[in-house]
C-alpha cells in the first residue's frame, strides 16, 4: 500500500507541474480570465493533494492502516473529481461540468478525516496493525 500511496503522489506531482505549466504557456492566451483562473485552482489543489499523498505514502510505510488505505483512495478520487472537472470546465467553458466539484470536494474532506482517524490510532514507538 505504501509503494502505491508513493507512486500516485509521485505521478500526480509530475501532473501538477505538466498542467501549471501547460496552463501559463499554451491556455492562458487561449482562454478568458476566469476560465484560466478556474484551471489554476484545479492545479494548487491537485498539487497539495499530491504532496498530501507523498505524506501518506511515507507515513504508511511505518504505520500502515486501512484508514491510510482509505485516506489515499478518497484524495485520489479527490483529485481526479475536484480537479478534473475543473479542468474540463476550464478547458470546455462548460460550466455545468462543474456539479461534480462538489462531490470531488466531498472526497478530498473525507479524505482528510480518514487521515485524522489513522493518526488518532497511531501508537507510539510501534506500528500499527491493519486497522
Amino acid at each position: 500500500m505504501a509503494r502505491l500511496l508513493l507512486i500516485t503522489g509521485a505521478c500526480n506531482g509530475f501532473l501538477t507541474v505538466a498542467l501549471g505549466a501547460f496552463a501559463a504557456h499554451a491556455l492562458r492566451p487561449r482562454v478568458a480570465p476566469d476560465l484560466y483562473t478556474v484551471f489554476q485552482t484545479g492545479v494548487e489543489y491537485h498539487s497539495i493533494h499530491a504532496l498530501a499523498l507523498l505524506a501518506l505514502g511515507n507515513l504508511a510505510l511505518h504505520h500502515p492502516s486501512r484508514a491510510l488505505h482509505w485516506s489515499g483512495g478518497l484524495m485520489s478520487a479527490g483529485i481526479l473529481l475536484f480537479c478534473g472537472s475543473l479542468y474540463l470546465v476550464a478547458l470546455t467553458g462548460s460550466r455545468s461540468l462543474g456539479i461534480i466539484t462538489p462531490f470531488g470536494g466531498g472526497a478530498l474532506l473525507l479524505g482528510w478525516l480518514s487521515l485524522i482517524v489513522a493518526i488518532w490510532r497511531l501508537r507510539p514507538g510501534a506500528p500499527s496493525s491493519s486497522k
